[in-house]
């Protein structure tokens, strides 16, 4: 071909490529040109020589790496079909190229340098070494030529590296090959990696003083930086023994570069990844050289000059680094100490712990946190924990976290050191608040243990703190809480003190006292403060509440002193009747709405009682009139306490009745506890609003119009009562048993006799009660389901046309959108009327299911016996379910039927569970197949586009919840079904959906995946088998990958094992095995969901096809199937004679048959596919004789001479 004819296209080519990076270009233009070039590169058979034109240094960059391209375009795709001569040429010219074809190493463009080392690449990976034996050998010569050479032989030897073993993205034959020849020429190349490295290192050290001389200290730098970054890619997966050769010289070498400013980030990070390396611990002994007086000065002093100079991003990046590196030394020291390695503990451990202690003090929060899981280790290790050097620095340690728990360094502020390195960090406030909160939480983890080696200096600390916030004045700061003038908010900071203040004695006290034995605990010293506590007074609910939190804390000392009691229960009570009181713009009949902050403070109180009464019933025993009479007194005014704080009160009440342990006391209290919500729930008023839709929407106000939707509630008082009546059934029936210990349930009364099944049957002194209100509870479900008819909600008032809806808050929880941060405090809790109403309806709904998930537990056999039950339970919980929203069904369906399910003894399985299961499940298929086809056909359509650009928008939200109620239906199908045994073994790691690295890779159910004794009932009734069978099938090519892959290895193939003795229909065995395919189609670029479905084919095309020829048929359709490997694999499966292949290669046969209908990601769909052909054998398979070299090739030539170094 002419040189005019590749000049005339090279000329086309560079027109074609101006248009495509000219910013001014039309899109038409743009489109041509680029069909133009893509053509050319396809068809055009004189692609090297215009690529090799266009690469010349003459032309622009964006041209020759255009050129550069158009080569690598070659080696990819036409190499295989190239004859020797041409690819020779080809090689040639490129290494002609790295010789002479490119600009100076600090004049050349990094993209062409790239682009330039992958050509060499991609020709590495189909020819060496078996075609190409001096590869090694020219890239040598090529580096000596200088440093532009030696930099692009570093690329070059680092992109094989990551092509080869870090992302393995060539065939597995040519892999080994590869591998096996660099790992052969290790020594020579680590050789030359460290000559270069020190060469130039000290060629730069001594011109970088020189200004005439800077641009060649400048390149010598440049190539010390790419060596570091070759080494990098290495280091991780070579032998330890390259690392540790010649006396550790590479880390020497590595610790010294952490002084020079240019190198020591890339040092770190190889410093790093050395360190990290896990391994035999015979081969790590050699890092403890780390811990020596060289590599400490190193790295202390790079540490200190680097914070010294302020922050700066490449220091700060720098400091993090040696961060990592202290912590990964630690993990190695506790790794190898106290293993049979014979490892000391190093001389300089007490140097190392300072500096480590540098990095948990320093200001920058993101700092202190890395340090953290370290510390853990250290304080937990049996030989470290003992050492007097660790113990001398708990006291240290716990001085730090006491400043590191106070919340500050908010990106957006300025009052901390902290903030400026947030700003580096966190890209907003709810940001930094995630990680603070995650951050502290470890740090409770880290004091506690901690506080095992020296409980007593945690506890004084503790003590000093307390004292110290109770006498210091409060400051509010510049930010002014909504809830009252001369209030905290949550960032003044008094609060951020106390509430830091507060997190540290709580993790130090509860440590102190399961740590210590009980005559050493500091009764006295713990006692004067509790009463500091207890007589301390505050108006302001953000530090009243951590004064509550103080009092918990210390609590367990009046186990030793009760005679406290009394006081404590004062100040508790006290506190759940606080009010900010403040002279009110509102008229005194209408209270201003509470802010989150003065709830919280009640919220607190009352869930303090209930912990105590929880935590030391005998302790309060004694007490419990005057409890009682507390909460009388409180409970005679009706507005003093919202329903919740008033059934949290009667919790408390009824959790120290549990302590009569005797029925008849225990029943008689609880009649009179409940006598006030019976009067009121069984009143004929009651009787008709819970039983009749419109009354009862007229009755809690939904009807009505208001004109001032802030102010005006007129039904609030209606609402209010039902919710009483709710919260206390609930609050009875969650806490009212029986005494654990049979023989103290058989003296008091509660005891029945025994189950057939030999299980205990207790009575509930709570029964009787419960039961009475019983038909009113199912009245009032069965009402709240009718609400959602049309024609109900057509009688809301226009103020509560939505009053049915999602709670703002719940619907940001599903989108997943943060929360502001003041908001959460400052806000009234609801703000107006409406939003009173739908938090109402929205409570009332969970709560009346949470009464029934929880009677079971409770009332036992005397719950499931109630006369026709499941009639009852199906005509009122499962009553207008079509009308229910997917939000309203998913708490029914996990707060009610799943624990209904788990309680159950199987004595009612036949009378209960069955008959509410089959129409429940069968409605659930139904509902659910309808939901996702109304998802795919609006994917398929796509035609609004406004509906993806905004997160919340509706169909996003619907679409979260189909999943979301997905799963929680596969869930119940799989607790009802599967053994918990199986299930547990093989939970995943996967936290979200999309999350393909928290997905396991190669799932396999546990073979014993049994069906339990009510999944064996529910699959011998035909109506409930189906639609379970039909559910976990069908919901395998549904666009859920959490459920399919949880379906897929927990459910699918129990159930179908469940019916293969019967004879099941040739048409249901394909369409079983089709949903299967189908999932795949669906789900198969996710690594886990693939996995799992290929198992299920698997399973499912072995146990069937000799029964089933059909499923062949089903096989024959899968595209690009080899008919041939089809036919192989059926003779061998259908011939019981012939010996089994090996588990793993039948299935891998398998995996590549059906591999035509396993979906790819979109990336991958339409990509041009590159094919590597494997070259003959490098390692033959005879078993050589111990003299000879197991490596010895016919090409060992090659391999003799490499580098020089």
């Amino acid at each position: 071909m002419s040189a005019e004819q590749v000049s005339g296209l090279c000329e086309q080519l560079v027109k074609a490529v101006t248009v495509i990076m000219d910013p001014a270009s039309t899109q038409r233009y743009r489109l041509e040109a680029l069909k133009f070039c893509e053509e050319f590169k396809e068809k055009c058979p004189i692609c090297v020589p215009c690529g090799l034109k266009l690469a010349e240094k003459t032309q622009t960059a964006i041209v020759r790496h255009f050129g550069l391209q158009i080569l690598e375009h070659v080696v990819k795709y036409p190499w295989n079909n190239m004859p020797r001569l041409e690819k020779v040429y080809l090689k040639n010219n490129v290494m002609g190229l790295i010789s002479s074809g490119t600009q100076s190493i600090l004049e050349e463009e990094s993209h062409i340098k790239d682009v330039l080392s992958r050509i060499v690449v991609e020709m590495i990976k189909r020819e060496w070494p078996q075609h190409w034996p001096d590869m090694l050998k020219e890239l040598d010569t090529l580096s000596k030529q200088g440093e532009t050479q030696t930099e692009l032989v570093m690329f070059i030897l680092l992109r094989l590296a990551e092509d080869v073993v870090t992302f393995q993205t060539l065939p597995t034959q040519r892999r080994r090959d590869i591998q096996q020849t660099l790992t052969q020429n290790m020594e020579k190349i680590f050789s030359f990696l460290l000559t270069a490295l020190q060469q130039n290192v000290n060629k730069y050290r001594l011109m970088k003083t020189d200004l005439a001389q800077e641009p060649k200290a400048q390149a010598n730098c440049r190539v010390g930086i790419a060596a570091l970054n070759t080494l990098a890619g290495y280091i991780d997966w070579v032998a330890l023994s390259h690392i540790t050769a010649d006396n550790c010289k590479l880390l020497e070498m590595l610790c010294l570069l952490l002084n020079e400013p240019e190198l020591q980030v890339g040092a770190a990070e190889c410093l790093l990844i050395a360190v990290s390396r896990k391994g035999k611990l015979e081969d790590r002994k050699p890092l403890m050289v780390l811990f020596g007086d060289v590599a400490m000065h190193c790295i202390l002093s790079a540490a200190q000059t680097a914070d010294g100079e302020g922050l700066v991003e490449k220091h700060y990046v720098f400091l993090k680094r040696l961060c990592q590196v202290l912590c990964a030394l630690g993990s190695q020291l506790c790794a190898l100490l106290g293993s049979d390695c014979n490892v000391e503990t190093p001389a300089n451990f007490g140097k190392y712990l300072e500096s480590f202690l540098a990095f948990t003090t320093h200001p920058s929060q993101f700092l202190r946190s890395s340090t953290q899981i370290t510390w853990g280790a250290l304080f937990r290790h049996e030989v470290l924990s003992r050492d007097p050097l660790l113990l001398a620095v708990v006291p240290k340690y716990l001085r730090a976290s006491m400043t590191n728990l106070v919340k500050v360094g908010f990106p957006s502020k300025a009052d901390s050191p902290s903030c400026e390195y947030s700003r580096f960090d966190f890209d907003s406030d709810e940001d930094f608040n995630a990680f603070f909160n995650s951050f502290r939480a470890q740090q409770g983890e880290v004091m506690r243990m901690a506080c095992r080696l020296d409980p007593l200096t945690g506890f004084q600390m503790a003590g000093e703190w307390l004292k110290y916030q109770l006498t210091a004045p409060v400051d509010t700061g510049p930010t002014n809480s909504k809830t009252g003038e001369g209030l905290c908010s949550i960032f003044s900071p008094s609060f951020v003190q106390w509430d830091a203040m507060t997190f540290f004695s709580e993790s130090v006290i509860s440590q102190m006292f399961r740590t210590m034995d009980k005559d050493e605990i500091p009764v006295n010293d713990g006692i004067d403060l509790l009463q500091l506590v207890l007589n301390f007074e505050t108006k302001d609910p953000l530090i009243l509440s951590c004064v509550l939190t103080n009092v918990s804390a210390l609590f367990p000392f009046v186990t030793y002193r009760p005679e406290y009691l009394p006081q404590v229960l004062s100040k508790l009570f006290a506190s759940v009747t606080f009010e900010v009181v403040e002279e009110s713009k509102f008229v005194v009949s209408v209270q201003a709405p509470r802010t989150r902050a003065v709830k919280n403070v009640r919220r607190h109180a009352c869930s303090s009682i209930i912990k105590m009464c929880r935590d030391y019933p005998q302790l309060v025993l004694p007490n419990f009139e005057m409890l009682y009479n507390h909460v009388k007194q409180l409970l005679s005014n009706e507005l003093l306490l919202t329903q919740m704080e008033k059934c949290a009160l009667m919790e408390a009440l009824v959790l120290i009745s549990n302590q009569f342990k005797d029925y008849e006391r225990q029943k008689a209290f609880l009649e009179e506890l409940m006598a006030p919500v019976a009067g009121l729930w069984l009143s004929p008023e009651m009787q008709r609003v819970l039983s009749d839709p419109e009354a009862f929407i007229s009755y809690v106000g939904a009807d009505n119009k208001i004109s001032d939707p802030v102010l005006e509630d007129p039904s609030g008082l209606n609402r209010s009562r039902i919710s009483f009546c709710v919260y206390t059934i609930l609050g009875v029936v969650k806490r009212a048993r029986w005494p654990a210990a049979t023989e103290e349930a058989k003296a008091g009364g509660f005891f029945l006799g025994y189950l057939p099944s030999g299980t205990p049957m207790y009575r509930n002194p709570c029964t009787e009660q419960v039961l009475k209100l019983f038909d009113n509870l199912l009245a009032l479900i069965r009402t709240h389901n009718n609400l959602y008819m049309p024609e109900m909600v057509a009688r809301l008032g226009d103020t509560f046309a939505k009053a049915l809806d999602m709670l703002e808050v719940e619907k940001n929880a599903i989108l997943g959108l943060p929360q502001p941060l003041l908001e959460l405090y400052d806000s009234p809790v609801y703000k107006t009327v409406l939003e009173r109403m739908q938090g109402f309806f929205c409570t009332l709904y969970d709560n009346c299911f949470h009464i029934l998930g929880n009677a079971g537990p409770s009332m036992q056999q005397d719950f499931y016996t109630v006369e026709g039950l499941a009639t009852q339970l199906l005509s009122s919980a499962f009553n207008n379910l079509n009308n229910i929203p997917d939000y309203r069904l998913r708490p029914m369906l996990r707060v009610f039927v799943k624990p209904l399910v788990l309680s159950c003894p199987a004595e009612y399985y036949e009378t209960l569970v069955c008959p509410m299961l089959g129409p429940l499940f069968t409605y659930l298929h139904m509902r659910l197949s309808q939901k996702w086809q109304v998802i795919n056909q609006r994917s398929m359509l796509c035609e609004d586009d406004a509906a993806d650009d905004n997160p919340e928008s509706q169909e996003m939200l619907e679409e979260q919840l189909v999943r979301l109620l997905t799963r929680e239906v596969m869930d119940l199908a799989t607790v009802c079904c599967v053994s918990k045994k199986g299930v547990e073994q093989n939970t995943t790691a996967a936290v979200d959906g999309d999350d393909d690295e928290a997905m396991a890779t190669e799932v396999t159910p546990p073979a014993n995946a049994e069906l339990t004794e009510l999944g064996k009932c529910l699959m011998k009734q035909e109506d409930v088998c189906t639609a379970v069978l039909i559910t976990a099938y069908t919901s395998l090519s549904w666009k859920d990958t959490l459920s399919c892959q949880r379906t897929t290895t927990q459910l699918c193939w129990p159930l179908l094992k469940q019916v293969l003795p019967g004879n099941l229909l040739p048409d249901a065995v394909s369409w079983f095995f089709t949903s299967v395919l189908k999932g795949l189609q669906v789900h198969g670029q996710h690594d886990g969901c693939m996995a799992a479905l290929v198992h299920l084919a698997f399973q499912i095309y072995e146990a069937l096809r000799p029964r089933y020829g059909e499923l062949k048929a089903v096989m024959e359709q899968i595209p690009d199937i080899q008919l041939d490997s089809l036919e192989q694999f059926d003779s061998k499966l259908l011939n019981p004679t012939l010996q089994k292949v090996a588990d793993k290669r039948r299935k891998d046969h398998f995996k590549r048959l059906i591999s035509g209908c396993i979906g790819k990601p979109i990336g991958e769909q339409f990509r041009k596919e590159v094919h590597i052909r494997n070259l003959p054998s490098l390692f033959k398979k005879v078993k050589p004789s111990l003299e000879t070299d197991v490596l010895e090739n016919e090409d060992g030539e090659g391999f003799n001479v490499l580098f020089e170094p």
